[in-house]
């Protein structure tokens, strides 16, 4: 299973940097993963709505018919940490599918991008910036993995 996360907006944070190569190293172990970053458009747009239509058309540059899509949004479904590997080992089993993570630029997702969306899922209530988030579903995804695995990181 390929799997890939989009994010929008570039890190400017070094730490930060760190621990996404951290758990993008560890993850790939279990699958092959890429993780690809489209710039924001917050302040290259004359509009909140021409920035998410802007972003909204290069994610379309980078998903296929066939991916399956899941999108990390606020207002999405949360789960535990175990039932988050229940959710990724469904995943896992469809077949011939690439798993898609999409983390939003600062105003969310273009309708176009919801619609296409096969899940939505939310880290927290909380509100976090962009770049903790990545990080955040970074290490729940390596989480997944090895439980999964049945692997003690998880204890």
């Amino acid at each position: 299973m390929k799997i890939l996360l989009i994010t929008i907006g570039d890190n400017e944070d070094k730490y930060l940097a760190t621990g996404f190569e951290l758990y993008a190293k560890r993850l790939q172990h279990y699958a092959s993963f890429e993780m690809v970053t489209i710039s924001s458009q917050k302040n290259k747009s004359n509009s909140k709505e021409a920035a998410i239509l802007a972003e909204a058309k290069e994610i379309q540059k980078k998903i296929t018919p066939s991916d399956l899509i899941i999108l990390l949004d606020e207002k999405g479904k949360e789960y535990s940490s175990l039932e988050f590997a229940k959710q990724v080992q469904k995943y896992l089993n469809m077949p011939g599918k690439r798993m898609v993570f999409i983390i939003g630029g600062p105003y969310g997702f273009a309708p176009e991008i919801k619609e296409r969306a096969n899940q939505t899922v939310s880290l927290s209530k909380m509100t976090f910036n962009h770049q903790m988030a990545r990080l955040f579903f970074l290490e729940q995804l390596y989480r997944a993995m090895t439980i999964l695995k049945g692997e003690p990181y998880h204890h």
